[in-house]
């Protein structure tokens, strides 16, 4: 008879939800609005799957690719695209990582990871404003719906 107890389970931490992604939209479209820019958001679960997508009816159809973009690159190296910014110009640490992957990366600010419990719950991205405007939308929807 094995004596040996199980290894401690690592505590599991409740995934994001797509009535949480359903807030995170409307939060980020009160903020759009709020600074007057037509765009689109796009939030995803851990793994990069799309929980939640909306785009504004004036916004510019390229703001949903950016959306999408931002939010799988914050999700996959779990960092703002805001901070990724610099790291990939020509001096940049990461410089190859854009031409590296054959994956939909985007480097502009917008894109901001979700967290549970200090764990990776998914990742917010909005596009159709400058880049300022775009992260500034996104911080702002993660703090107004509590989820992160």
């Amino acid at each position: 008879m094995s004596t040996t107890t199980p290894a401690a389970a690592t505590p599991s931490v409740r995934p994001l939800t797509t009535r949480e992604a359903d807030g995170l939209i409307e939060a980020a479209a009160r903020a759009a609005e709020g600074l007057g820019v037509r765009g689109s958001v796009t939030v995803l679960d851990a793994g990069g799957h799309l929980l939640g997508f909306r785009r504004d009816d004036a916004a510019v159809l390229v703001s949903g690719e950016t959306s999408a973009r931002k939010a799988y690159t914050a999700v996959q190296l779990d960092t703002p695209t805001a901070d990724l910014v610099d790291l990939v110009r020509p001096e940049g640490l990461l410089h190859t990582l854009p031409t590296a992957l054959d994956r939909p990366l985007l480097f502009l600010a917008g894109g901001v990871p979700l967290h549970r419990d200090g764990r990776l719950i998914g990742a917010l991205g909005f596009g159709g404003g400058s880049p300022e405007q775009d992260h500034r939308i996104a911080a702002e929807a993660i703090a107004e719906s509590g989820v992160a």
